[in-house]
């Protein structure tokens, strides 16, 4: 027979609360080789990722890549690396503060926003229980990814159910597992796009880039290229862009297997051929700027395009913690909550506070220890 947790000792009157599980990949620790090392092992060795049979898999992992890539892998992190440490884990951190400052603002009841990696640190499980210390029954999970891919939201869904599937009282339970066409997300694109243009000018092209997934998870039922396309479109026409003044592609693969095309690094340098002056660069698959966007697209593709023949291109930073971002977060989070108490228009928080009282009072006669 499974073993479940044992709870903290019920205590009748307690008050519930709902808990929101911000979720994000996650980053080493530091940007040398060891702790790139402990990150890529995690990582990698998820199903979700690499779909090869587990031995095979295996050997090719601990003989090859974590001998080869943590090296290569941390030179690239201290490219980014800032004072206050990563910069996925900082604007995440920011986010957390954002939410649970704006939601406390608007909730009729109690609400505690973690944050959980789904490899390194703060982990997934660690989240979870911060928030079941604080009396949280009802459960959000909000994985920051405006895209659904099995390789990522689905992922977050595995570790948060194999954590939950330990415990002998699990919480209700909620999962927002897209947000690509939702119409505050495509605005705020689009505002940070306009301010951006703004301040720095504008390209001649705007490209937008997407992390790349094996083909095979397309063929196999995965929506994530068919959401891709449809936040760039939708982007591309509240941005009132004709078809000849942008284009999308897909960065980061890795391996000799196909992926999404067309390959961001390929597309790149025929822009550069072509004497393309200004390249403007978007990845709006990217809800926080992390090694892909700041070192593979700011740093070794704008490289790449002026070696093309290119003129300059021009990385748009991600939404971040920025006010639009936190506030078209929240939102999605106060819809995805509806009907619960802390965002039932029903709930009166005096009354259910001393309705809980009474309860205790009864459980305490009728012979409860607490």
């Amino acid at each position: 027979m499974p073993t479940y947790e044992s709870e903290p000792q019920y205590r009748h009157g307690d008050t519930d609360s709902l808990g929101v599980l911000v979720v994000n990949l996650g980053t080493p620790d530091a940007p040398t080789s060891s702790a790139v090392r402990r990150y890529l092992a995690e990582f990698l060795w998820d199903p979700r990722i690499v779909e090869l049979p587990r031995p095979l898999w295996w050997l090719i992992l601990n003989g090859v890549i974590l001998r080869v890539r943590p090296s290569r892998s941390a030179k690239a992190y201290r490219e980014i690396w800032t004072e206050e440490g990563s910069p996925l884990l900082v604007y995440c951190r920011e986010i957390v503060a954002g939410l649970a400052s704006q939601l406390a603002d608007t909730s009729r009841g109690e609400v505690h926003v973690a944050l959980g990696m789904s490899y390194g640190s703060p982990s997934i499980a660690a989240a979870l229980d911060e928030l079941h210390a604080k009396g949280a029954r009802r459960l959000l999970v909000l994985p920051l990814y405006p895209q659904y891919s099995g390789t990522t939201t689905g992922s977050v869904f595995d570790a948060v159910t194999a954590t939950l599937g330990k415990r002998r009282w699990v919480p209700e339970f909620r999962f927002i597992n897209h947000y690509h066409d939702d119409r505050r997300y495509i605005d705020a694109l689009e505002r940070s796009i306009r301010n951006y243009w703004q301040v720095n000018g504008r390209g001649d092209r705007l490209l937008f880039s997407f992390h790349g997934v094996p083909r095979q998870t397309l063929l196999d039922g995965d929506p994530y290229h068919c959401q891709c396309l449809k936040t760039a479109r939708l982007v591309s026409e509240s941005l009132g862009l004709s078809e000849d003044q942008w284009g999308l592609s897909f960065q980061s693969r890795v391996g000799r297997a196909e992926w999404l095309r067309p390959y961001t690094d390929e597309t790149i340098v025929e822009l550069g051929q072509s004497g393309l002056e200004r390249l403007d660069v978007v990845c709006p698959g990217f809800s926080v700027d992390c090694l892909e966007t700041l070192e593979e697209i700011a740093l070794q593709n704008a490289e790449l395009f002026r070696e093309s023949g290119g003129g300059h291109l021009k990385y748009i930073p991600s939404l971040n913690s920025g006010a639009d971002h936190v506030d078209l977060l929240a939102r999605l989070i106060t819809r995805h909550a509806g009907g619960w108490p802390e965002f039932s228009n029903d709930f009166d928080k005096d009354a259910e506070r001393e309705a809980r009282q009474h309860s205790r009072e009864l459980a305490l006669a009728a012979g409860a220890e607490r």
